[in-house]
């Protein structure tokens, strides 16, 4: 196989992956279109590029030669946008530079001084700095989502890195000997349309993948949290709770919890409305979520009630149910110019060698909150 067929067999693939991209864009949700854009749009400048190198004796050098590594360089950009834009950093102009540079770089040596060796590299130095600068963007990301999917982009940019400086002391080595890319002598002629087909091909797919595996947490999340106030929801707390009961009658560990009511939460509806009411559901939330011990697990129950699940025994579970309530009550709300003043009861328990289940726990700190309510409120109450 000759550089020229293999070039034509990239650009194919490269077309079909970027057709394949644009066909399940409107499946994708809001927040990954712009990045998927991106990278379809980087995938047929790459496939472009890839075009113009196939058919360079046809066209003038002068013409073909930047046109074609322009495409390629800004194709390499809109990947490496697209990785930021998934991750959510901002856009910055800088991220043109490699691009602008790289076909000044080689118009230069392609219309004044023709060099190949020249030419070769700029365009290896200007596409390492973008697999890295794009490598960099997914390793820095593992820490919110370390998908496999991830992993593999970042191999596939680190090793197109290292082939690129590789091929770069290649053309160094052999300006003598190789005068043109498309000649099918030089192995590395023929290496290098291959690997440049990895990344718009194998890489569009882990691409793919990420956004699939995003969706997914995302489902998670949903799944999991109240979609209010963005705690663990019932059904979180209930799975949680049981595994930490469990847990606690094997190996003994501390565990309590504490039901949290908001006083008199229906005279905020009844005064300012339902929607006033949900803020305030949210800076209860909030307030609890900040001042929660880092092995708590806060989460709503239902209506103005939340449940705080607390790695703790009796004496501690009390001292942090105080400390809940003291934050709530310093934390200041308002409503357009007025001042609400929230405060909240709470009823705690902690296991006992009778606790068959979650429900009991709940059951005695709930008649523990009745007590608080009844006591004059905004208090702690040990059942």
């Amino acid at each position: 196989m000759d550089p020229i067929t293999a070039f034509a067999i990239a650009t194919l693939m490269m077309m079909l992956n970027g057709a394949v991209l644009g066909l399940i864009h409107r499946d994708l949700p809001e927040s990954l279109r712009p990045a998927a854009t991106s990278w379809r749009f980087g995938t047929l400048l790459m496939a472009g590029g890839c075009v113009l190198l196939a058919v360079q004796h046809e066209l003038p050098a002068g013409f073909v030669l930047p046109a074609a590594n322009g495409m390629l360089f800004l194709g390499l950009t809109a990947y490496w946008r697209a990785l930021r834009q998934f991750d959510g950093w901002p856009d910055h102009p800088l991220i043109l530079l490699p691009f602008v540079l790289g076909t000044v770089g080689v118009a230069w040596f392609a219309i004044v001084d023709p060099r190949l060796d020249r030419r070769v590299l700029i365009s290896s130095i200007a596409w390492t700095i973008m697999f890295v600068s794009s490598a960099h963007i997914l390793y820095a990301g593992r820490r919110r989502d370390n998908a496999m999917s991830r992993r593999v982009l970042f191999v596939i940019f680190v090793t197109l890195a290292l082939f690129m400086l590789v091929r770069a002391g290649y053309f160094a080595l052999s300006a003598d000997r190789v005068t043109d890319i498309l000649d099918g002598r030089s192995w590395m002629n023929m290496a290098t349309p291959l690997m440049a087909s990895v990344l718009p091909v194998v890489g569009t797919t882990a691409f793919l993948l990420m956004c699939s595996e995003r969706i997914r947490r995302q489902w998670e999340h949903a799944a999991s949290t109240d979609a209010l106030t963005g705690l663990a929801n019932r059904r979180t707390l209930t799975r949680v709770g049981a595994e930490r009961l469990q847990r606690a009658r094997a190996q003994r560990d501390p565990f309590a919890l504490a039901i949290v009511d908001i006083d008199h939460f229906k005279s905020i509806n009844d005064r300012f409305g339902h929607d006033i009411g949900d803020l305030a559901l949210r800076h209860v939330a909030d307030a609890l979520a900040k001042a929660a011990a880092a092995s708590a697990l806060p989460g709503r129950q239902g209506g103005e009630e939340f449940v705080v699940l607390l790695a703790a025994d009796r004496d501690q579970a009390q001292q942090q149910a105080e400390h809940l309530r003291e934050a709530v009550r310093s934390a200041r709300f308002r409503s357009g110019e007025q001042e609400v003043a929230i405060t909240v009861s709470i009823g705690v328990t902690s296991t006992t060698a009778n606790d068959d289940c979650l429900d009991d726990l709940l059951r005695r700190a709930d008649q523990a909150l009745y007590a608080a309510k009844s006591g004059g409120r905004d208090c702690v109450v040990l059942a």
